[in-house]
C-alpha cells in the first residue's frame, strides 16, 4: 500500500484577518492552498468515494475557518488549518499556504505576502 497526495490549488475566501483596524473591519481577499498525504486506500477495481477523503469537506472546513474566525496573524491561520486539517480527517501529513494578496506594507508594492505551515499527524 502506498500514499497519495491530494492538492487543492488556489482556493479564494473573503476574511477579517490582519492586525490594522482597516483589514479587521472591511475585510479582503485571501488565498488558500492545501497539500495533503494519506494512506492510498483507493483500489481500481471498486473505484469507491468512500474509500478517499471527500475534499469538498475539506474545503467546507478551510472555508468555514477562513470566513467565521478572525486572526491577527496569516501564520496563526494558516496554523489553525493546519491543526484542525490534521484533527477532522486520516491525513498524515498537511501543508498549507495563506496569501494576503496585496497586503499594506507601507508605501511598497507588494502582489502577496503568503504564509506555509508543514504538520504532520501525531498519532
Amino acid at each position: 500500500m502506498g500514499s497519495a497526495v491530494v492538492r487543492l490549488h488556489e482556493m479564494v475566501f473573503y476574511g477579517y484577518h490582519g492586525v490594522y483596524k482597516g483589514e479587521q473591519e472591511l475585510g479582503q481577499r485571501f488565498e488558500v492552498d492545501i497539500e495533503y498525504h494519506v494512506a492510498d486506500q483507493s483500489s481500481p477495481e471498486t473505484d469507491q468515494p468512500e474509500e478517499t477523503i471527500d475534499y469538498v469537506a475539506v474545503v467546507q472546513k478551510v472555508q468555514e475557518i477562513v470566513t467565521q474566525r478572525r486572526f491577527n496573524l496569516i501564520e496563526t491561520l494558516a496554523n489553525v488549518i493546519a491543526q484542525e486539517l490534521l484533527a477532522l480527517f486520516p491525513i498524515t501529513q498537511v501543508v498549507v499556504r495563506v496569501r494576503k494578496p496585496w497586503a499594506p506594507i507601507g508605501a511598497a508594492i507588494l502582489d502577496s505576502v503568503e504564509v506555509e505551515v508543514r504538520k504532520e499527524a501525531e498519532w
